[in-house]
């Protein structure tokens, strides 16, 4: 299967080898949704919890195919000239003035001038469909919901043609169109009209031997005993009634943090002393120091491996 340049996975298990050969551990569900994106040609909608996974999707399978990775942050205000392209105003005054030095110059061979490509600044959904481009790049819409409903409207319109119209220079098309990753923490609901272009699937917490498999593949200098403790400690903080639960994220930078102090096993007072790097607000780490630890240490420890996670459908590691 293949997209210009681009030799696309030609099945749901090579998909799989795919992310894996990037330390991105995956199960069939979720490699079905990829593979049906890169097949059907469809933006992937990706949804859950922070720190799951979704944005480390793209990564992934840009390294994973040899291609750019273009992403566009998503934020609150979000508009037009920060999404798709602006006019570099600092050097077309600089250009105005040069002219008038020299002389001055035709107006409409002026206006020709200053609205060329060499003044117009390409944002990342315009870079994405540049008609230059030999193969399509990994387009990643990282946190939708973070965008005003307003920005949606737009969105629909380019994923339909994946063309945008610059009213000085004319439209531009892409020649492949790009790989599009669209994620959501569902702080809202988006609008069931983008939704209906994309391909949708939600991605959960991980369960017990999902996660211990994403740590001792990401922190294979890790002590198995201590990645399974971390595992299970985890696992079972996540059913807390936290603010912010955990996500696998901070499971990996805890590992990574504990790896650091020379920990071999889990103890209550390390936990204590770390508990900021899994949990990021004061009234949630109050909650847990102390007895709670100790009790959620001692249930981990008893159920062991075969503890399971809150869900477990989709689970990657970021």
């Amino acid at each position: 299967m293949t997209t210009s340049s681009i030799t696309l996975p030609d099945s749901v298990e090579a998909v799989q080898e795919l992310l894996r050969q990037q330390t991105y551990v995956t199960d069939r569900g979720l490699a079905v949704a990829i593979f049906l994106a890169l097949k059907l040609q469809r933006p992937l909608f990706l949804e859950g919890e922070a720190g799951v996974g979704k944005t480390e999707i793209a990564r992934a399978l840009a390294k994973g195919l040899d291609t750019e990775l273009i992403r566009l942050q998503c934020y609150e205000g979000l508009d037009i000239n920060h999404a798709v392209y602006e006019w570099d105003h600092a050097r077309q005054m600089l250009e105005i003035r040069l002219m008038e030095a020299a002389g001055g110059a035709d107006r409409q061979e002026a206006s020709a001038s200053l609205f060329s490509e060499r003044f117009l600044i390409k944002r990342p959904l315009l870079q994405a469909i540049d008609q230059s481009r030999q193969r399509p790049p990994v387009l990643l819409i990282d946190e939708l919901d973070r965008a005003d409903e307003e920005f949606e409207g737009f969105l629909l319109e380019l994923l339909a043609d994946f063309q945008v119209t610059v009213p000085e220079l004319g439209t531009y098309r892409a020649a492949h169109p790009p790989i599009v990753i669209i994620t959501s923490n569902r702080t809202r609901e988006i609008h069931d009209a983008l939704k209906r272009r994309c391909l949708y699937y939600w991605i959960d917490y991980p369960d017990f031997q999902k996660e211990l498999q994403i740590v001792t593949t990401r922190m294979p200098d890790a002590p198995r005993r201590l990645a399974e403790q971390v595992t299970g400690f985890v696992q079972e903080l996540r059913q807390a009634e936290l603010y912010k639960v955990p996500g696998v994220s901070e499971t990996l930078d805890w590992t990574a943090a504990l790896v650091a102090l020379d920990q071999k096993t889990l103890e209550p007072e390390v936990i204590d002393d770390t508990l900021g790097i899994m949990l990021k607000y004061q009234d949630d780490i109050e909650l847990v120091r102390g007895e709670p630890v100790r009790a959620m240490l001692d249930r981990s420890r008893n159920r062991g491996p075969r503890r399971g996670g809150r869900g477990g459908g989709g689970g990657a590691s970021p």
